[in-house]
């Protein structure tokens, strides 16, 4: 039983990934390298690519790290990172089912979708919008924490508001959504931007537009996997 819906999560999970690839490769790569040309004038060197791919930096010492060329080699990284992450994902979004007590069906699996990318897409990005290179940005530790804070918060009210039928799951859900907001992002000591605004604005909107596919697919494949793996099971 686990051993098939662990399979039927991540079989989920890189098929998601491998779309989202693709969709990176034609609508988000195109701009993170105009971004990384404007991060070129503006410092002489840097380069910075997809979440989760390798990057070029130029150290004082002049050493240079590895990094994918552009085209092929690139793709192919930026899309691997994104069938393990949809992996990753899947297999967090399944084992929230097993946690909760709902099952992963035909009839919910978009659903399931849509609160995952809530949770981890669309709530962060309010107060930490997808960020291009050269754009200003607090400490990473920062970032991951708030980050992950507003993830579980607003994972929790989410979750209150699905099983809770008491009258207080409203103001509750409403509390924990809005916590991390009143709290307050981490924000850079400086707001000089390198790239144009309308750029910047395009990827925030593009990776969002990305990741919420990313997401309904991992629920619909993965609620697909696991009704076929169970209807097998049961022949």
């Amino acid at each position: 039983m686990i051993g098939r819906v662990l399979l039927a999560a991540i079989l989920a999970g890189l098929a998601a990934g491998f779309v989202m690839g693709v969709i990176q490769h034609v609508r988000l790569t195109p701009l993170i390298i105009e971004a990384e040309k404007y991060e070129h004038l503006a410092h002489g060197h840097g380069a910075a690519s997809e979440i989760g791919a390798p990057k070029v930096e130029e150290h004082a010492q002049g050493n240079e790290v590895w990094s994918p060329e552009d085209g092929l080699e690139r793709t192919a990284y930026t899309t691997l990172s994104a069938m393990v992450a949809g992996a990753g994902f899947a297999l967090v979004l399944a084992g929230l089912s097993f946690l909760v007590g709902i099952p992963i069906t035909r009839a919910n699996g978009m659903i399931w979708g849509l609160c995952g990318f809530i949770a981890v897409s669309f709530a962060p990005a309010i107060g930490l919008p997808p960020e291009l290179p050269g754009m200003p940005a607090a400490g990473v530790v920062a970032r991951q924490a708030w980050w992950l804070g507003t993830i579980v918060c607003t994972s929790l009210a989410i979750w209150l508001l699905v099983t809770q039928n008491q009258w207080f799951k409203y103001p509750g859900a409403a509390l924990l959504a809005l916590a991390p907001h009143v709290f307050g992002a981490p924000h850079p000591p400086s707001d000089e931007i390198i790239v144009p605004a309308g750029l910047a604005a395009e990827f925030a909107t593009s990776s969002l537009g990305a990741n919420f596919v990313l997401w309904i697919l991992i629920g619909l494949f993965l609620a697909i996997a696991l009704a076929r793996f169970e209807s097998e099971a049961n022949t």
